[in-house]
């Protein structure tokens, strides 16, 4: 049988000691609760000290855990699968790194992390870039007339072509959306585009008191681009993209 100990989703300001339903992560119905130091405390629940798999399902849980507790508080989201001993350790975590833990609180204190991912409508770029691209427009026209025999060149020479202006084409879009956005952000964190038609792919870190000006400015970049650009909006997420703390167990 494994040892039990505390399994930490997040670190929230509080002294008082709060429960927040049964939430744990393993399927167990484990309740959330806080460990608390002077007047911060972690959020935990009861789990067998084992190694999680960062499968979907217990990733759902992890982060369906810090979302319930972001209802009430400003949240640091402690790293997936971050399991200590007992109570007492929790406890001597939080007291070694009281002024780191208190800063980031106090930093992160009125803001919320939104999310927005630009995308290019496929049907729309391919034929937006013939028409603006002379050159690839005339040698596609030129290729076709060939036998098929003497293509292959020509077709990989435009498809180049073709990639070299969808990318100087998401340049010109994203500078546009983030110069827009990021006015408005106390942080701004662009990660990896995984699809070639995707623009950007952004965290912005916003006071609350900005946010319906923000949502305002996504509203009119929206309108703006509709004919070409899909936009995806993501509210009110855990601020994974700025804050993610691993801790030494």
């Amino acid at each position: 049988m494994e040892k039990e100990g505390k399994y930490i989703y997040c670190l929230i300001a509080t002294a008082d000691s709060k429960t927040f339903g049964p939430l744990g992560i393993g399927g167990r119905g484990d309740e959330l609760y806080t460990i608390c130091f002077n007047d911060i405390a972690a959020v935990v629940s009861n789990s067998p000290i084992i190694r999680y798999t960062v499968s979907r399902e217990n990733m759902i849980a992890h982060e369906k855990a810090i979302e319930e507790v972001m209802k009430e508080h400003t949240i640091l989201p402690v790293r997936f699968a971050t399991i200590a001993e007992d109570q007492e350790k929790v406890k001597k975590i939080l007291e070694k790194e009281y002024s780191k833990f208190k800063d980031l609180l106090n930093k992160m204190k009125n803001k919320k992390e939104l999310g927005l991912k630009a995308i290019f409508k496929e049907a729309v770029i391919y034929k937006d870039i013939l028409e603006k691209y002379k050159e690839i427009r005339i040698l596609k026209e030129k290729t076709a007339s060939l036998p098929s025999e003497k293509t292959y060149f020509k077709i990989a020479e435009i498809g180049e072509m073709v990639e070299a202006a969808l990318q100087k084409e998401k340049e010109i879009y994203k500078k546009d959306i983030l110069n827009t956005l990021s006015a408005l952000a106390a942080e701004v964190k662009i990660n990896h585009n995984y699809w070639e038609l995707m623009i950007v792919n952004a965290a912005f870190l916003v006071e609350k008191c900005k946010e319906t000006e923000f949502d305002q400015k996504v509203n009119e970049l929206g309108a703006k681009y509709s004919s070409n650009i899909k936009l995806k909006y993501i509210g009110k997420v855990p601020p994974f993209n700025f804050v993610n703390l691993a801790i030494e167990i």
